[in-house]
């Protein structure tokens, strides 16, 4: 069971998620409204993983993106999962490219329109919880195509890239090389290019592959 906070201005959509996530086990610490509301609810559960829309009021522009990275910084240790109908690359790509260190809670922006099913759902929300990312396709390309002008993308090839915008998603080696129609061996070493052009040594951490996704897309 996670202990989660909802913010999500919608009302109808914050009281679904709530109901979707009671009826599969975990405990909805808070369901707010707005970027403040989510702060302190934060503050006063400390939760597992915070799942929080972009746009809020009063504004309704990057509030909650603003205070994902505030809530990043004060409690690492809480995950974060972005649920949005936007992909706003800015302040997406400054909440994953902070590494706050051990211990804390993994990170992961979803599109709306483009979660296929409850469980898709829920198996990213327990992969921030284990300190993981899920990141949605489109999110990863409208960060890489912000970043294009950045050395590091210009050392990747194509396929590089694809096989790094699957990572983001979470997937491993094997389900990569299905996606892609290649042999495992040939992922791995796209992997291998890939963390030798970014300049992540060779690691006995399974977060050297978290690590080269932030580093692409903070680049």
């Amino acid at each position: 069971m996670l202990r989660i906070v909802i913010a999500e201005d919608a009302a109808v959509i914050r009281a679904g998620l709530a109901e979707v996530l009671a009826d599969r086990g975990h405990e909805v610490v808070a369901a707010v409204g707005d970027a403040e509301a989510l702060k302190a609810a934060v503050a006063e559960h400390k939760p597992d993983v915070a799942i929080i829309d972009v746009r809020m009021p009063p504004d309704h522009t990057d509030e909650g993106l603003r205070a994902a990275i505030a809530i990043r910084r004060e409690r690492p240790a809480t995950s974060i999962l972005v649920f949005s109908q936007y992909v706003e690359t800015r302040y997406a790509a400054d909440l994953l490219r902070m590494r706050p260190g051990p211990g804390a809670g993994g990170v992961g922006y979803l599109l709306k329109d483009r979660v296929a099913n409850v469980r898709e759902f829920t198996d990213a929300i327990a992969r921030v919880a284990a300190g993981g990312t899920a990141l949605d396709p489109e999110v990863v390309t409208g960060m890489l195509n912000a970043a294009r002008h950045a050395s590091t993308l210009a050392t990747l090839t194509g396929r590089e890239r694809d096989v790094l915008a699957l990572m983001a998603e979470g997937r491993s080696n094997t389900a990569i090389a299905e996606r892609l129609v290649v042999s495992e061996r040939a992922v791995e070493k796209h992997i291998s290019n890939i963390f030798s052009k970014l300049g992540l040594p060779p690691s006995d951490s399974d977060h050297r592959r978290v690590l080269a996704v932030l580093a692409y897309l903070g680049s």
